[in-house]
């Protein structure tokens, strides 16, 4: 498998460079990858909860709201 492209862009000469990430970056590249993913799954959890309170309760989310307010 390829790694993902880098592109460099120096403003000053307009000149772009296109590379491959090193090893280096690409290890980030996935860790960092592995916690937005992690962090996605958790505001979709409590998306799903927040759901759940507002069905239990018979409000809609636009209601919650008001009655935080």
């Amino acid at each position: 498998m390829s790694k993902p492209m880098v592109r460099i862009h120096n403003t000053d000469t307009d000149e772009v460079i296109d590379r491959e990430m090193t090893n280096t970056e690409f290890a980030q590249y996935e860790k960092d990858q592995v916690a937005f993913e992690a962090e996605r799954a958790k505001v979709a959890a409590k998306d799903k909860t927040k759901q759940e309170l507002f069905d239990r309760l018979g409000i809609t989310p636009e209601e919650a709201a008001l009655l935080l307010s």
